[in-house]
């Protein structure tokens, strides 16, 4: 079986460069970015953190996991409110204060090992949710914008693009970390029969 070899990092510049239409295909494509053998490690490989020699982020598997879930309620509640309400004020997220404390269940001290399944469920579910909201937009729906404290108005497209990157970006480095856990990620042989057919089969086509 041949090994896959792992892309860069999403750039965000050439996501900026998508059309909204584009942008949303794009982002449907959520945690089928994130290796599946993660299922496969163990407590002690999620709750491993990282040297910067590694070159794969310091935060532990199970850390980003659970940024990612919150991240994606933080995008998908920015968005919406602009939508609802005339260019409301954006409430800021403190991302290193939610990693120091103990709510992803490895930092020092905590008596929690939260599964992993519970985060891959959030972040689909809400990227889900977030798409089926955006398909239903107007061009110029994308345009309305809201009041970033630290970075002033922002749009719908601009926090769409994030979103979109931030999940690629993460997901890059999750499976960096994977495949020093595990080693190259398998690439599914072909089939002969052209694909199984079956929903989430990664046959490849002959």
């Amino acid at each position: 079986m041949n090994n896959q070899t792992s892309p860069s990092p999403t750039s965000i510049k050439a996501l900026k460069q998508l059309s909204t239409e584009e942008l949303t295909a794009r982002m449907r494509i959520g945690v089928e970015s994130i290796d599946p053998r993660i299922f496969e490690l163990t407590d002690q490989q999620l709750d491993q953190a990282w040297t910067p020699e590694a070159n794969t982020g310091l935060w532990p598997i199970r850390v980003v996991l659970g940024h990612l879930a919150d991240v994606e309620m933080v995008f998908a509640t920015r968005i919406r409110k602009i939508y609802a309400e005339e260019s409301p004020t954006l409430q800021l997220f403190d991302e290193h204060a939610f990693v120091d404390s103990a709510i992803y269940g490895c930092t020092q001290g905590s008596t929690m090992s939260p599964p992993i399944g519970g985060d891959i469920a959030a972040i689909h579910t809400l990227r889900s949710w977030l798409i089926a909201f955006l398909y239903q937009l107007q061009e110029t729906d994308w345009q309305r914008t809201g009041l970033h404290p630290d970075h002033g108005p922002v749009s719908i497209q601009t926090l769409a693009i994030y979103n979109c990157w931030h999940l690629e970006r993460h997901a890059w480095f999750i499976n960096a970390k994977t495949e020093k856990l595990l080693g190259p990620r398998p690439v599914p042989e072909p089939c002969d029969s052209g694909g199984c057919g079956k929903p989430g089969c990664e046959c490849i086509h002959s």
